[in-house]
């Protein structure tokens, strides 16, 4: 059995991978790590692991938690994993970080959208960005694992087909995200309020948010070359669900059949990716408690554009899943175990 600790066992994205990993036949969690709740009974915090899970919350002591598991899962907010790590704890487990803090390879960068120094920049070189569909091999020999964020997620895996056939200008891409609230997390914030989410819908972050060096720095590789683009995120009163639409100008004139043939080129053998059928659009419902991304295109021959889109829940593939489905590879299992969860209707 492969045994995990987890940092931030008690937030949204650390109580999935509870959830998650409980259900994953070669892992025993060992640790669920929680500053807020030190010595409180898990199962207090989350009453529905109500006699599923026994243990008590432990602290952020990684040093002394690399010593007992074989990996290491943080959810935390950015700059505690990279505050925490050092050579030797490294050494002994691997690290699978749902945090910022390894996604973006210039530390300049990191540090002037996230408004923090980045206390470990040596580590940077070697982490892997985690998007198991494009990086998959890299996973497999990794120490650390950067997982990526949920907006950048089903933004790239939405986008990059076309960005790699050259089938779309990537100096014109537009992307506008709208997701659940569980996405802010499970702190207290007046903005996550019922009242104020409840019947409304808002953009924010609007040109400034944190995601967008993470999706330009993905889809740069994508293109083979550095790019800019708009991202505007809204937020949604639903608890869980990415929907992502994005728009590029066509750098030539296609057919269905041959966007259809690019994103079947890389998707058609992936479990967790589902290219819809014509004129389906990806729907948040379809893949809520799933670690699937439902995308599909629709070409506009009267603008010269085509408009893609995608759809998957935030806390799976999002974060919790995605991070099983990394660690799934660090260890040579098979990269669906545990995650072969049935999206939820209604």
């Amino acid at each position: 059995m492969i045994k995990a600790g987890i940092i931030g066992a008690t937030g949204y994205a650390g109580g999935e991978l509870v959830r998650i990993l409980t259900g994953h036949k070669d892992v025993e969690i060992k640790w669920y790590g929680s500053r807020s709740y030190i010595d409180k009974k898990y199962a207090e915090v989350y009453q529905n692991m109500f006699q599923i899970v026994d243990a008590r919350c432990m602290d952020d002591n990684m040093e002394e938690l690399s010593r007992e598991v074989d990996v290491i899962f943080t959810a935390t907010p950015q700059g505690l994993c990279a505050s925490l790590m050092n050579e030797e704890i490294l050494s002994r487990t691997k690290i699978v970080d749902l945090s910022a803090d390894f996604r973006i390879k210039d530390v300049k960068t990191y540090e002037k959208w996230y408004n923090i120094e980045h206390p470990s920049p040596q580590f940077l070189p070697e982490a892997v960005y985690g998007l198991c569909e494009i990086n998959r091999e890299k996973a497999k020999t990794a120490r650390l694992v950067a997982n990526p964020g949920c907006y950048p997620t089903c933004t790239t895996l939405s986008i990059y087909p076309l960005l790699k056939e050259g089938i779309i200008d990537p100096d014109t891409i537009i992307v506008d995200a709208k997701s659940g609230t569980s996405g802010a997390g499970r702190g207290a914030k007046v903005d996550n309020l019922y009242c104020e989410v409840n019947e409304n819908i808002k953009a924010y972050g609007v040109a400034t948010h944190r995601h967008t060096p993470e999706i330009e720095e993905q889809l740069g590789y994508a293109a083979g070359r550095p790019l800019l683009i708009n991202f505007t995120p809204h937020l949604v009163p639903m608890n869980r669900g990415i929907l992502i639409t994005a728009y590029a100008s066509l750098t030539k004139e296609v057919s269905y059949e041959e966007v259809k043939a690019a994103y079947d080129k890389y998707y058609e053998n992936e479990k967790f990716v589902r290219v819809l059928e014509k004129d389906v659009c990806p729907q948040t419902k379809w893949v809520e408690g799933s670690n699937y991304v439902d995308v599909n295109f629709k070409i506009d021959p009267r603008t010269k554009r085509v408009i893609m889109m995608g759809a998957m829940d935030n806390l799976v593939k999002g974060a919790a899943g995605q991070a099983v489905q990394n660690m799934n590879l660090m260890f040579g299992l098979k990269e669906s175990e545990g995650l072969e969860l049935v999206p939820m209707f209604p």
